[in-house]
């Protein structure tokens, strides 16, 4: 578009300039008409100018332009002694803008227009078409002129070269304007290809990052900046190893990787910024460029995959227990009734002295520690079904904590608070319900032998940090306590039978709530940290499973 406003300008100048040149032959521009055509030039730039942005709407503007330029060279013409004025050439101008503008339609079309000006322009200096010149006053009207074959020869050669200019401009013009759609084209579809395949990496649901030969990071979609905190333009250009945490045996074999072309996998608790640990499942792979040889690392959160591997490794544990459990109970309980029986008989008929009694003493008395141990396997093993009905756990919770204050377990140095949110029924066996909130209150004080405070808290979901995975309405029992705590590395085994970490019992009170839980739909989080205590939320569905009340 810069043609439009420039053409008219370039007249100017050109028309300018000859007012300053000394012409060897009376044709120069006559100073009088110059300043008419100067003021006209100029006032024709301006226009062209502003109609710059009219020109989407009304294209046949551009046409009526180039239509005046080929007037204003005639007029130039006419009053620089037509066929022997110097300023033929300008007809150059708008035949260009036309090929530039139009193409080489445009163009031929403009050089016909400019031909036939210089033609009858020729022409009524010899009196064929209009008056001759020396009628209008001009002094340049004068010269002489060739003979009429001459003059036809040179307006064809003229004409030619206008065809030739504006055939070989609109070509060109031609070309560039294919090249151009061509490379819109071209750079539209690399566009669209590039959109949809950061879409595409942007969709994936695990963290994807890139890196070049240096370590350092050239890509990061987004659920690589979901799963680490970290945001895609602030890791640009850092270590790969520092962003994502390598252990040292995989930033160890980062040149192996590229060597081999094999791929590592691994592993491993990762930190986020708040201070809170994952587990990264991290896959290294070589990634070849023209650039050289980089590295791809493809990763996920599996910190809940890893979870209920453990909980499935604990369920074929607890179940294999489970069985054992049965057969326990039935090789053992008959034969250690009769056993115990026979003893208190044989106890209250023999005179026996002092110590003789102290070891029957012993031996009933660790008869009936043996039977509640098989009581607790049976009840872990087949827990009682009963009959499903509505249970308020807020009533549970506070009936539980009244008989805590009262146990031999709760000291003068024991608080017991108890605390309920919300509509806390569900469908559920009571006394399963009230075997949990007991096993897990009970567990709790025994874990703060010095005292301290233990919370009952029961709400619905929502009201508890708690994650749940049970869906719908569910009701969020939390027992917390500030006692010894669980160390990290037993944490995943406390659900397991025989892991009681206490004198008072078998070790089968947890493996029992995970069991009832378990068959109630729930889940169980264990939140503790080694001397701070420890939290434990049991998330119940407020609808028991069709399964478990069939």
């Amino acid at each position: 578009m810069w043609l439009i406003a420039l053409r008219p300008l370039l007249v100017g100048v050109i028309l300018g300039a000859g007012l300053f040149v000394d012409s060897p032959s009376p044709k120069g521009l006559p100073r009088e008409f110059a300043l008419y055509l100067l003021e006209a030039v100029a006032a024709l730039s301006v226009l062209y100018a502003f109609s710059r942005r009219i020109h989407a709407r009304w294209p046949w503007l551009i046409e009526a332009q180039l239509v005046i330029d080929v007037c204003v060279v005639s007029s130039i013409l006419v009053l620089t002694g037509g066929f022997h004025s110097d300023f033929v050439a300008l007809y150059v101008l708008p035949i260009l803008g036309g090929s530039v503008l139009r193409l080489s339609r445009g163009g031929m079309t403009i050089a016909m227009w400019s031909g036939v000006s210089f033609g009858l322009i020729v022409a009524s200096q010899y009196g064929l078409v209009i008056p001759r010149p020396e009628h209008w006053g001009l002094t340049n009207a004068i010269l002489p002129l060739p003979s009429p074959r001459y003059a036809f020869y040179s307006v064809s050669v003229h004409i030619i070269a206008f065809s030739a200019v504006a055939r070989l401009t609109g070509y060109l013009a031609q070309s560039l304007h294919r090249s151009d759609q061509n490379l819109r084209a071209a750079s539209s579809a690399i566009a669209d290809l590039q959109a949809f395949n950061q879409l595409v990496i942007d969709s994936m649901s695990g963290g994807l990052a890139a890196t070049d030969a240096d370590g350092r990071v050239v890509m990061f979609n987004r659920a690589a900046e979901a799963i680490t905190g970290h945001h895609a333009a602030l890791v640009r250009g850092r270590s790969a190893v520092e962003i994502l945490q390598l252990p040292g045996e995989l930033r160890g074999a980062l040149a192996e990787v590229v060597a081999t072309g094999r791929g590592r996998r691994v592993i491993y608790p990762y930190t986020l910024r708040d201070g809170n640990e994952l587990q990264m499942g991290l896959t290294l792979g070589p990634l070849m460029t023209a650039a050289g040889a980089g590295y791809l690392f493809t990763f996920q959160d599996v910190t809940e995959l890893k979870r209920l591997e453990r909980e499935a490794e604990t369920q074929k544990r607890l179940a294999a227990v489970g069985q054992m459990a049965a057969g326990i109970a039935h090789e053992i309980r008959n034969p250690l009734a009769s056993m115990s029986g026979s003893m208190q008989v044989l106890r209250q008929e023999l005179q026996l002295e002092p110590d003789q009694a102290q070891l029957f003493d012993i031996v009933l008395r660790e008869s009936d520690r043996l039977n509640q141990t098989i009581r607790d396997f049976l009840s872990y093993a087949r827990p009682s079904q009963g009959q499903a009905a509505t249970v308020d756990m807020a009533t549970v919770v506070r009936d539980a904590a009244r008989l805590l204050r009262n146990s031999p377990d709760c000291t003068a140095a024991h608080r017991i608070e108890c605390a309920a949110e919300g509509t806390t029924t569900l469908q559920a066996v009571e006394a399963q319900m009230r075997q949990i909130v007991w096993n897990l209150a009970t567990n709790a004080l025994r874990a703060m032998p010095d005292g301290g405070t233990l919370r009952l808290h029961v709400g619905v979901t929502g009201s508890s940090d708690a994650a749940t995975s049970v869906g719908g309405q569910a009701v969020v029992l939390s027992v917390r306590d500030d006692g010894v705590g669980i160390p990290a590395e037993d944490v995943d085994r406390i659900f397991q039978p025989f892991h009681g970490g206490f004198a008072k019992g078998a070790g089968l009170g947890l493996a029992i709530v995970h069991r009832i839980v378990s068959d109630q739909g729930g889940s169980i989080a264990v939140h503790s940290q080694a001397g701070r205590g420890t939290t434990i939320d049991v998330i119940l569905p407020a609808e028991r499973r069709a399964e478990v009340a069939a």
